[in-house]
């Protein structure tokens, strides 16, 4: 029995009075003959012996013929091939026929096999609807299984290849490959997808992910215009005259016998996304009104699917867009830690989510830090998750306490307008969770942190040597449901430790593996390892405890490495509630500088000095605090009273004797501000150094 031999088959085209009209590259390879020894040449001269009585049965009678006979070769014997003729009928002509050979052996196989008569295997009505019924069925299945343009577009090409095109690309116009609305502004397509039922897609004119400027005379232009499919082949001298113009694609069609086009236009809601293109070449029969039916449909499915992937890239582009332009893209500069961090988004469906860090400089040297998410995904989340933020610094500013901050916070989620969040303030009302948030704020003076949690996973405390603790921190309810307390802890934590905050999307993954207690351990073992820098930890933590995976919500990683300012940078005294106190201060004051060598700032410092622990003596309370603060190139002066109420600037009038020194001090210095603390306030005045 005869086996058929992979490879190319060959093609050619025959008129209705039998004469060979094409010739392949395939063709003249197996046979030996170059087109200019058999164009006009009876087909039947190349048939070894006596046609059989299949062949002629079949061109009488002009129906499709699939048999075994026996080709004549130039100088060699005669090759065995699976021979496929199919007519091709216009109307008031003779039809004209495409034959297709596939070898059945080897070309240089001796003796060939001798067939006496084949069996009549033309294709019937019945099992070609069956045909194209499973193929509809097959490309509900599998075309649209996920919101990526890309892999869309290989699903339908995937699905077209199987027993009905020979080949099928998928062309998007260049806006649409980057998820942009379509624009016919010009002609200009991306290969998105194809295949082939040959390996590797050798007959692609165009590589998957090339541009491709197609002439206003092609037939893709012709689908685009008209926004209607196109069915053609090699006798439409529209198309040879295209295809002379193309170089690539006139070789491909030479050498592959390359005979039927259906070009098919990718039409989602009222608009033209690209086209999707079927060719015919080792198949010989060509493309019928059904298979352009079919092709629709196909196309159809998939173009749906494409715009539906093409919005969700869009959406997510934006969201991802909006959420990276309200994140910090670098850290302020402070001494207090030495900061790395990490944003992953997710991949999946439901979008790019409400993850947000923050990393705050505050007065005295302290930094704030915060990590926080947003129930929901998409725009609406990346917008709250932007006004949460906003929020955060702005409380932060006016440096209350951790629990206080998130009480603020909390409330002000339950006053935000419902209509303009997630799933129109579903997802906010009626007591569901709106965002979880950890807010904490470091000392390097005392070497203390205060932290407080909203509903958000706890930290992570690496010591200098090693160890790692998980700090007895109270949960808190998550923001959004309102009349409940926050309560926060004061750790003392040594220099050189790190401090670890994160988002649930770090530990979602053990949980999606059925362990949670995995990922704690993971983590733990992560941060436990040492690194040459928090870069490197962090790198580490992601790929342990994410693996090889893509996360499935999205991770925000904040590391933060304590530092310490030392009894050589901060000096503070005691002061009394009287006048003659504020020539002490400045004396105290220009000593301290001077052993700093800072001797430049001293008039600033001492006319600063003065002016607030005079404020601070005529108008606060017991006890009175003076502390100077040297921290990396900033000069910080604080004065501490008993009192609650805070000073504010006014306009003095030219004739008071009082009301400027607030004045100078905002003149003079960088920043200054106040903040309230158990045992009154302190006004605090920054100097750049």
């Amino acid at each position: 029995m005869a086996t058929r031999v992979p490879g190319r088959a060959a093609t050619v085209t025959v008129d209705g009075a039998g004469s060979i009209t094409g010739w392949s590259a395939a063709a003249e390879r197996m046979s030996g003959f170059s087109p200019d020894r058999v164009l006009g040449r009876s087909a039947f001269a190349l048939l070894a012996g006596d046609p059989p009585i299949a062949v002629l049965r079949a061109v009488v009678r002009g129906e499709p013929f699939t048999g075994m006979v026996r080709l004549n070769r130039a100088e060699r014997d005669p090759v065995a091939v699976e021979l496929a003729m199919v007519p091709v009928r216009t109307e008031g002509a003779e039809p004209t026929w495409v034959v297709s050979a596939q070898p059945l052996q080897p070309l240089g196989a001796d003796p060939p096999p001798v067939i006496t008569e084949v069996p009549d295997r033309t294709t019937h009505p019945e099992d070609l609807a069956r045909r194209r019924l499973a193929m509809l069925g097959a490309a509900g299945l599998r075309i649209g299984s996920t919101l990526e343009v890309q892999r869309t577009a290989q699903e339908l090409a995937d699905v077209g290849t199987e027993d009905f095109a020979d080949f099928v690309g998928v062309d998007l116009l260049e806006p649409v490959f980057g998820g942009a609305p379509p624009s016919n502004a010009g002609l200009v397509f991306n290969r998105v997808a194809q295949q082939s039922v040959l390996p590797g897609c050798p007959e692609a004119a165009v590589e998957v992910g090339s541009r491709d400027v197609i002439l206003p005379e092609s037939p893709m232009a012709q689908v685009l215009a008209s926004g209607r499919p196109v069915r053609t082949d090699v006798r439409d001298p529209k198309l040879r005259s295209w295809i002379e113009r193309e170089p690539r694609r006139r070789e491909s069609a030479a050498e592959f016998g390359i005979h039927s086009l259906l070009l098919v236009p990718l039409t989602a809601r009222g608009v033209t996304l690209g086209v999707a293109i079927f060719l015919r070449h080792r198949s010989p029969e060509p493309f019928d009104d059904d298979d352009l039916v079919l092709a629709t449909e196909l196309a159809a499915r998939a173009a749906l699917s494409v715009d539906n992937a093409r919005q969700f890239t869009q959406q997510r582009d934006t969201a991802l867009a909006l959420q990276r332009s309200l994140l910090p893209a670098r850290t302020p500069r402070q001494a207090a830690v030495e900061v790395a961090f990490r944003y992953l988004p997710v991949n999946g469906r439901d979008g790019v989510g409400g993850d947000w860090f923050d990393v705050i400089a505050l007065s005295g040297a302290r930094v704030a830090l915060v990590v926080g998410d947003v129930v929901g995904h998409g725009v609406p989340a990346a917008a709250a998750m932007g006004r949460l933020r906003i929020a955060v610094r702005t409380l932060a500013d006016i440096d209350i306490p951790p629990d206080e901050l998130l009480t603020h916070l909390d409330d002000l989620v339950l006053r935000v307008d419902l209509d303009e969040l997630p799933d129109g303030g579903a997802a906010w009302a009626g007591g569901s969770v709106g965002a979880t948030c950890l807010y904490a704020v470091y000392d390097p003076v005392g070497r203390t942190c205060t932290m407080a949690r909203a509903g958000h996973p706890g930290p992570v405390l690496v010591g200098p040597d090693g160890a790692v603790t998980f700090p007895a921190l109270p949960a808190g309810p998550p923001l959004g449901l309102g009349g409940l307390p926050f309560e926060a802890t004061e750790l003392a934590i040594p220099e050189g430790s790190v401090l670890a905050l994160y988002t649930d999307g770090l530990l979602r993954a053990s949980e999606l593996r059925g362990d949670p207690a995995l990922g704690l351990d993971g983590l733990a073992s992560a941060l436990a390892e040492p690194a040459d820098s928090l870069e490197e930890l962090c790198d580490r933590v992601l790929s342990v405890t994410l693996g090889s995976d893509a996360p499935s919500d999205d991770v925000a990683l904040l590391l933060a490495r304590t530092r310490a300012l030392h009894e050589q940078d901060v000096a503070g005294w005691e002061l009394r509630r009287d006048p003659a106190e504020v020539a002490r201060a400045r004396k105290l004051t220009a000593a301290t500088l001077a052993g700093w060598g800072l001797e430049e700032a001293g008039f600033v410092t001492e006319l600063v000095v003065s002016e607030l622990v005079t404020n601070a003596v005529r108008y606060g309370l017991p006890p009175i605090g003076l502390r100077l603060i040297r921290d990396r190139g900033t000069l910080i002066c604080e004065v501490s009273d008993g009192s609650s109420t805070a000073p504010h600037l006014r306009r003095a009038r030219t004739f008071d004797e009082g009301g400027r020194g607030l004045l100078l001090v905002a003149q003079l210095c960088r920043n200054w501000g106040t903040r309230h603390t158990p045992r009154g306030k302190t006004i605090w005045a920054e100097q750049q150094l």
